[in-house]
């Protein structure tokens, strides 16, 4: 999730996806801030963007029923890369955005990338950077999904590829389906041309884990493609994830960020955001994609089934 992507890390990296307009949402975030402060009566609306794949669909899905159910109305719009809303979270044009530890680390340290994959190391260098901007980040989740990088099962059986570090011993340069902001991040091609002396020949832009991703590597096109560690999608398609033996993948436990003075105006929206994170875990996410991407059930109704099986609702 580069995002740190996947958001879309998995987390990671962006997807490139185009905007998607989402419950209340509109084709760009708002230039007028939100109404925090709100009456006990009425709590007011809250805007919430973040990244355009599966899981931040699913996760967006989850913020906005727990969210309502303590009162607020929801606005949110998904959109493809973190630079689309993040100016807006710092300027309080957007309220709430479900992230990634080192994916909105990353982006808010700029050129320093987050390497450690220590959540506690992570959120403990985030903190201060996401003060400088606004932005308060609440408590993080066990549930994580980082970058992963994925071949055909024919490709790994007929060159003995399991791990990454044995992608360069193949001896030929590959083409790598990826979202628009792996080039140079090091949980991406950087990590892979530095840390693995991968050759990249070029880098296709395809997203985070998407479907035209996946079409990309099975039909030749790449060799190697991007997605998360929670991609339920891949053994069905004669796909394989390889191990990221040299570990460049940081911390990418999923972990809300609130615009500060929205969340000092309306502090029990933490209590209710943090209690879905004490929930939320690794196998759930994984669950919760397969059930949309392999199942082609909607986002919100299998976000709600899980909210209601957890009494969160």
């Amino acid at each position: 999730m580069l995002a740190i992507g996947a958001l879309m890390t998995a987390g990671a990296c962006g997807s490139d996806e185009s905007s998607t307009l989402t419950p209340g949402g509109s084709d760009t975030p708002s230039d007028t801030p939100s109404s925090g402060g709100a009456t006990e009566d009425e709590k007011g609306t809250i805007s919430m963007s973040g990244q355009d794949f599966t899981e931040m669909q699913i996760m967006a899905e989850m913020y906005r029923q727990v969210l309502e159910a303590a009162g607020y109305t929801v606005d949110f719009n998904l959109v493809g890369t973190r630079d689309l809303y993040l100016p807006g979270l710092r300027k309080g044009q957007i309220d709430v955005v479900p992230e990634y530890l080192a994916g909105i680390a990353d982006q808010l340290n700029g050129d320093e990338a987050f390497t450690t994959n220590d959540p506690q190391k992570a959120l403990s260098e985030l903190e201060p950077l996401a003060a400088d901007a606004g932005v308060t980040m609440l408590d993080p989740s066990q549930a994580t999904d980082q970058n992963a990088f994925f071949v055909t099962q024919e490709y790994a059986d007929s060159n003995g590829v399991s791990k990454l570090s044995e992608v360069a011993g193949v001896g030929d340069a590959v083409t790598l389906a990826a979202a628009p902001d792996c080039e140079g991040r090091s949980d991406c091609e950087g990590g892979l041309t530095e840390v693995y002396g991968i050759e990249i020949e070029s880098i296709i832009d395809t997203g985070f884990g998407t479907q035209q991703t996946k079409d990309a590597v099975l039909e030749g096109e790449a060799q190697l493609g991007l997605t998360g560690t929670t991609d339920a999608t891949l053994d069905q398609l004669g796909l394989v994830l390889l191990e990221d033996d040299m570990g460049i993948q940081p911390a990418q436990n999923l972990i809300p960020a609130v615009n500060t003075e929205f969340l000092d105006q309306n502090p029990d929206i933490a209590d209710v955001l943090n209690e879905l994170s004490a929930t939320l875990t690794t196998e759930d996410l994984a669950m919760l994609n397969g059930q949309v991407d392999i199942d082609r059930q909607k986002a919100a109704d299998v976000a709600e089934t899980y909210l209601q099986d957890k009494e969160l609702l």
